[in-house]
């Protein structure tokens, strides 16, 4: 992966260092690319055959352009200069030169003989220069024989390759016993055997081209210094921290008290597996299975979860695997959408109950939309902003369905106990402690789960605190279900004074008002009967097209982020009313639900989490390449493993849901004590961290 430096970020790399190219118009043309990484209105100017000075006295950056055509006795002189004592060295030398001494001799034999002895007589200068600097030797990029004007006719490619192979051979050898410290820089070579032919006059390279060469030579040498996320070369492995350290051995040590455990239960099972049959003087099989006992079910989670967590570790921490950047086509996107779409379709069954957004109906809702987020990170659709615009909508579709399913539950239900919030809380943020603690990444970098985890409480206190008002105690009376009203335009109130989304109150709203109207008996949600009488139905299905359509309309029609952006708060709960309505207005389609989505919607949390490490890279911003070269194989692999593990995640955090949040309040509250201490070990631990880090 390439990380695409900013200015400001190829200063911060470049303070008060100097760099020198050495060499040819080829490397003339890379020091301007590279200059304009710096400064980007710095202009190809001045006498093409003299050197050329370039300084940014704010960054205190240096650059020069030394314009040295041949490997010859000037090229050394230059070179040996920097070899001594008394001058300032370059902190990084880029040099790379050839094609002058093919065009001046005619391409002559002697002239590549001649090649030879003089880079053999400059090899440990560079070497030498190597030891201090950073030093990179470009080998020289193929041309497009065809379009060479008369004067470069001698320049062929198979000339070319000898002199590369030459400068490889004596370079590489230039150390005894050991490997030598001048780097090969052959990836200007590599992206000119495809783009060559876009070049203008056959031997040099298009600009876009030489922007990407450039950019590569910053990530070569700045990986190492900034450590980007998104740079994947050139940089070292992190290395483990000391809570990674500690998560690792807990890990093991559940490993190995799982494996013991087993070990003992198994021999004692033994004992009891054959028992004798007094009246035939038999034995026979003692069919009982014995349950698992909460220490065998938590060790045995936590054994799971340490391997799972290692597959996360090494594809997204330890440079074990590769990684690649994005490039958005809209082909990479749409058709898996339709391919997903028709499979949706293809399994679908009645639904157990036609209630508007029932159980399986939201569990669809968050499938679909899992897939299709899915889909949109790993083909980089961000890019397009019609598409961008969408996606938000589906994002404040989950918090719709936050406010939507909190407030259902508390209204109907009136269980405010300790119990319930901290098993929606366990839930929510369990595999984002153990990411955060193993992947050693902040908690607000896993960005929806606290965000959603913000909103449930929220929710809870406002419906909470007094005057607690429950379906139950407002039944029939209008006093309370106005002061609940109150409640939440006072929720509505500081959401706007804080400038934060009110698509979580919309869902809220959305339920109280739905579930007065069941009470009255107002809507009818009988198998096939449409919501409304047929004249309502209707009118509003005709509404809701439109409206479902408008929003559609004036997302593709954007043409600025922030502005769009600015007014998705605002509009985007209008395409989800219409959703909601024309999903369940009509009897039919209330009564059906996709159990392919349903099934992906029940483990919608943990897929959205999962992908940042296992199925993306480098934090997303990226693709996994468990199987290089060939696309199409890597990602059904990795897909699959990712589906597998996120479904596994799942059930490992319902079992442990079960064994550390009891339903006995006072062993709840201890529990609560423990994991107190253990978040507090945690910060300890984490800011001794950052203190070492600085």
């Amino acid at each position: 992966m390439m990380h695409r430096y900013k200015i400001n970020e190829a200063k911060s790399c470049l303070l008060d260092k100097y760099i020198a190219f050495i060499g040819d118009s080829r490397i003339r043309q890379l020091f301007y690319s590279f200059v304009k990484i710096i400064n980007p209105q710095f202009k190809e100017e001045g006498n093409k055959h003299e050197n050329i000075h370039f300084e940014d006295k704010i960054a205190s950056v240096k650059v020069d352009f030394l314009w040295h055509p041949e490997v010859n006795g000037s090229m050394k002189r230059c070179i040996k200069v920097w070899t001594e004592d008394s001058v300032a060295k370059p902190h990084v030398i880029v040099a790379g030169a050839a094609t002058w001494s093919i065009k001046i001799h005619n391409g002559s034999s002697e002239a590549l003989s001649q090649y030879k002895m003089n880079i053999t007589s400059i090899a440990p200068l560079l070497e030498k220069l190597a030891r201090s600097s950073a030093v990179y030797w470009v080998l020289q990029d193929p041309v497009y024989e065809e379009i060479l004007s008369e004067n470069r006719k001698m320049l062929t490619n198979e000339k070319i390759d000898a002199y590369n192979e030459a400068a490889v051979s004596i370079l590489n050898s230039s150390t005894r016993n050991s490997k030598s410290n001048v780097k090969i820089f052959s990836v200007s070579k590599l992206i000119a055997q495809e783009t060559i032919m876009e070049s203008l006059d056959g031997l040099h390279l298009p600009e876009s081209s030489r922007e990407t060469i450039a950019m590569i030579l910053m990530n070569v040498y700045c990986n190492k210094i900034l450590k980007p996320v998104d740079g994947s070369c050139c940089q070292p492995r992190p290395p483990l921290t000391l809570i990674q350290k500690l998560a690792a051995c807990f890990f093991i040590f559940s490993i190995f008290g799982y494996v013991i455990l087993g070990i003992i239960n198994r021999n004692a099972h033994r004992k009891n597996k054959l028992c004798p049959d007094l009246e035939s003087g038999e034995e026979k099989k003692n069919i009982i299975n014995i349950p698992m006992s909460p220490l065998e079910i938590l060790l045995q989670s936590f054994c799971k979860l340490g391997l799972i967590m290692a597959y996360f570790y090494m594809c997204d921490r330890a440079n074990l695997f590769m990684k690649e950047n994005k490039f958005y086509t809209h082909s990479s996107f749409f058709i898996p959408i339709i391919y997903i779409l028709v499979l949706g379709i293809f399994y679908n069954e009645n639904t157990k109950e036609t209630k508007v957004l029932n159980r399986e109906q939201t569990d669809e809702w968050k499938g679909w939309m899992q897939l299709v987020i899915l889909i949109y990170h790993i083909s980089g659709a961000s890019t397009f902003l019609p598409v961008y615009m969408h996606i938000r909508v589906l994002v404040a579709a989950y918090l719709f369905q936050t406010g939507y399913g909190h407030f259902s539950y508390f209204w109907i239900k009136g269980d405010f106990g300790i119990h319930r919030v901290c098993q929606v809380l366990f839930r929510l943020n369990f595999l984002v402690v153990v990411l955060c603690i193993v992947m050693d990444r902040p908690y607000q970098f896993y960005y929806f789960v606290p965000l959603v985890t913000v909103w449930f409480t929220i929710i809870y206190i406002t419906l909470a605190l007094w005057p607690q008002i429950i379906q139950k105690k407002a039944n029939g009376n209008c006093f309370w279900h106005f002061c609940l009203l109150l409640k939440l335009a006072f929720l509505l109130l500081c959401i706007c004074f804080l400038a934060y989304s009110q698509v979580v109150f919309h869902g809220m709203l959305f339920a109280f008002t739905y579930l007065a109207l069941q009470k009255r008996q107002v809507l009818s949600e009988g198998k096939g009967e449409p919501l409304f009488s047929n004249k309502v139905s209707n009118c509003l299905l005709f509404i809701s097209v439109v409206s479902f359509l408008t929003y559609s309309i004036w997302a593709s029609s954007c043409k600025n982020k922030a502005e769009c952006n600015e007014l998705h708060p605002l509009v985007s709960v209008v395409q989800i009313l219409a959703f909601i309505l024309i999903r369940n207005i009509p009897g039919y389609a209330r009564s059906v639900y996709s159990s392919f989505f349903a099934w992906f919607g029940k483990i919608s949390l943990e897929l959205f989490i999962c992908q940042y490490h296992i199925w993306l890279a480098a934090d997303t911003r990226g693709i996994l390449v468990l199987i290089p070269g060939n696309p199409m194989l890597n990602i059904i692999v990795s897909t699959f493993i990712f589906v597998c593990v996120a479904h596994e995640i799942s059930q490992i955090t319902n079992d442990l849901a079960q064994i550390l949040i009891p339903t006995d309040n006072t062993s709840l509250l201890k529990r609560l004590a423990c994991i107190a201490m253990f978040f507090c070990g945690l910060l300890l631990l984490s800011s001794i961290q950052d203190k070492s880090r600085h």
